[in-house]
């Protein structure tokens, strides 16, 4: 399983795509984020441990507690990757909006 295959089924969880948005832009502890959801504190951490295994955050240690923060580096595979996917598509789209508008044209110009 490829490091973007194990990132994609990590964020396929709802909660942990909700970990994700709180620890995007500050570090929180482990407990802080626990308090932000209705599940026992050693579900969250099953959580928070399917995504550093995914590289999706990274875990800093100051004394006992234990520091989470998103990880740029490894959400930049699954950005790029989502973006590849977009660009496609819009292009295909692209391409099927002017085929249509040429297609308009021919049969507005035969009339």
């Amino acid at each position: 399983m490829t490091n973007l295959d194990v990132a994609l089924k990590a964020i396929a969880e709802p909660r942990r795509r909700d970990i994700l948005r709180l620890v995007q832009t500050i570090e929180l502890p482990a407990g802080e984020i626990a308090a932000h959801f209705d599940v026992t504190r050693p579900a969250i951490s099953q959580h928070l441990r399917v995504l550093k295994e995914a590289r999706l955050i990274a875990e800093r240690r100051e004394g006992t507690r234990r520091l989470y923060r998103a990880s740029p580096e490894g959400l930049a595979e699954v950005r790029e990757f989502l973006e590849g996917f977009w660009a496609e598509h819009l292009g295909l789209l692209k391409e099927a909006v002017e085929s249509e508008q040429r297609r308009s044209a021919h049969d507005y110009s035969a009339n």
